[in-house]
Parts: C-alpha cells; structure tokens; sequence
C-alpha cells in the first residue's frame, strides 16, 4: 500500500496554555477532497494553521510527498508543495488583481500540476472584467475567488481551505464548489475546512469530524450523511 500524499498524526498544538490539538491524525491522497468538519472551536482551522507551520505544532509529524515537514517555516512548507487558503482571504489590497495572481506563482514540484493565470480567468470570468483593479475594492466573494487563484496558482501537490464559502452568494458558492471538484479531477489533494454540511457532502471523498481537537469519526461522505447521531452529537447547531 502506499503512502498518502499529505499524512498528518498525531499533531498537537497549543495557544499558550491552551492544549488545541490533541492528536489529529488525517491523511489525503492525491485527487482527494478530505473535509474537516466540526462546531466553531473544535479545532478545525487551527489544524490547518499547524500543518502550514503558521501555529508551531508541539508534537506529531506532517508529510507531503514523504518529505517531512512538521515544525517547518511556511515558506519552507509552501514551496514543498503545500497551498493554503486562509479564512481571512488576506489579499494585497493595493496590488491589482493581475499583480494578486502573479504574487502566487511558484515552480511546481514534482509531480504537481501546472496552473496558469489564462485557466483562472476561465474558472472566474469576474475576476477577468477585473484585473486591473485594486483588490482591496473587490466584493467579498470576488476576493475569495482571488484568494483560492492566487493560492493555486503556486502549483501544489495538496492545497488546505479554510471556510471558502462563508458569506458567500449562492451562485458563487456553487462556482468554488465546482472549481474545487476540479481541482480534485486535475490530482490535487484537497483538505477543506467547510462549514456548510451540504457543500462539504457534495465535494467531499472523505469526512473527518472534529470535537475537543480531536477526529471524533472519519469516513466517507455516505457514512457521515446517514450517521444522524454522530451529526446531532458534534455538528448540530
């Protein structure tokens, strides 16, 4: 059997004092989308932060490729072939559009697929009728398509989605869903943190539900969707 693409066990971090993670242990394949379900404050984002290096983790192992990379820098992390989508979008106000994207690319690795600007403006034809303008004026939606480009646009191995649906128009929640199914077709392996049920369902491969900082159950998408209890128990509102 081989080994997954992206394999994280056993990570731990802290805020402080506070014990966050207590032994998270997911993996994603290449051409997966593994979402990462679970309430506000179950760990979730902070499980991508530490993956990323953006919250040191204190114990446990990352590996993409193989390669090790718990502990690491982000910018070691990310030019091993690992993008990150930050719930914030964080986009260079200032910059344009064009001059966003161009921010994002990077060599691919090894075995990573190579994504240009040209297929951006074909997933988001908006972001075309605006890319000569400063980010900072785009709607929210459009800086979230902008954010997602611009992330892969560095030409990943694995790309990890912190909440790219959140406050979004139903239109354009359909387009990322969409983009993200294709990036999965293309090979990418993809972890999201979703916190829309339905969305998540549909673009997922595989589920991991988060309570306490920890993965309280895994499987695929039809398990969790007929699994009542387990979603009354740690995703009912």
């Amino acid at each position: 059997m081989t080994a997954p693409l992206l394999h994280v066990e056993g990570l731990h971090a802290h805020y402080g004092k506070s014990h966050v993670l207590r032994g998270v242990t997911l993996s994603a394949e290449r051409g997966e989308v593994v979402s990462l379900l679970g309430r506000n404050g179950s760990g979730r984002s902070t499980t991508l932060k530490a993956i990323m290096g953006l919250v040191p983790p204190s114990a446990g192992r990352v590996e993409l490729g193989g390669r090790a990379l718990a502990g690491a820098p982000p910018h070691t992390i990310c030019r091993a072939g690992l993008a990150y989508v930050p719930e914030e979008r964080e986009v260079f106000a200032n910059l344009t559009v064009d001059e966003n994207l161009r921010m994002g690319e990077q060599a691919p690795v090894a075995g990573a697929v190579r994504w240009s600007v040209a297929q951006m403006f074909d997933y988001f034809p908006r972001l075309r009728e605006r890319r000569s303008a400063k980010a900072g004026s785009l709607s929210g939606g459009e800086q979230q398509m902008l954010t997602i480009c611009r992330s892969l646009l560095g030409n990943p191995l694995a790309i990890l989605i912190d909440e790219p649906t959140e406050g979004l128009a139903p239109m354009i929640v359909s387009q990322v869903a969409e983009f993200i199914l294709d990036m999965q077709r293309q090979g990418v392996a993809v972890v999201l943190v979703e916190q829309k049920l339905a969305i998540a369902l549909k673009v997922s491969t595989r589920v991991c539900v988060m309570g306490h900082g920890q993965i309280v159950f895994e499987g695929r998408s039809e398990e969790l969707q007929v699994n009542q209890g387990m979603i009354a128990q740690w995703l009912a509102v």
